[in-house]
């Protein structure tokens, strides 16, 4: 009897320990994963932010040629794209914060 209890305690031990094995390999993979992710965000977003920028001054200037409807049209359309480029900026600036948070630890771009 007493060698079973032993046995159960044992392959509870092991399992305890597979699991936190397993379980910081998980969290190693996800901050390795969410890094790059940030990585990625920090890469893109600025560039795609000045672009919108640069395509919004554009529109802005080319519609100015035309009638009263595309100017209107020209302005909507420049006043959506620098929204974007804010708010993309503002995306690329939190998002190490947001993805620290969700990995649990310090996530590195």
């Amino acid at each position: 009897m007493a060698l079973r209890a032993f046995r159960g305690m044992l392959s509870s031990l092991a399992i305890i320990f597979i699991g936190r094995v397993i379980h910081a390999q998980a969290v190693s993979f996800l901050a390795d994963s969410l890094g790059s992710l940030c990585h990625g965000i920090q890469d893109l977003i600025p560039t795609t932010a000045m672009l919108l920028v640069m395509f919004a001054a554009v529109i802005y200037a080319s519609s100015q040629f035309f009638g009263a409807e595309t100017r209107a049209r020209g302005n909507v359309w420049a006043t959506s794209c620098i929204t974007g480029a804010i708010i993309g900026i503002i995306i690329a600036t939190v998002a190490p914060d947001i993805l620290s948070q969700l990995a649990g630890e310090t996530v590195s771009c």
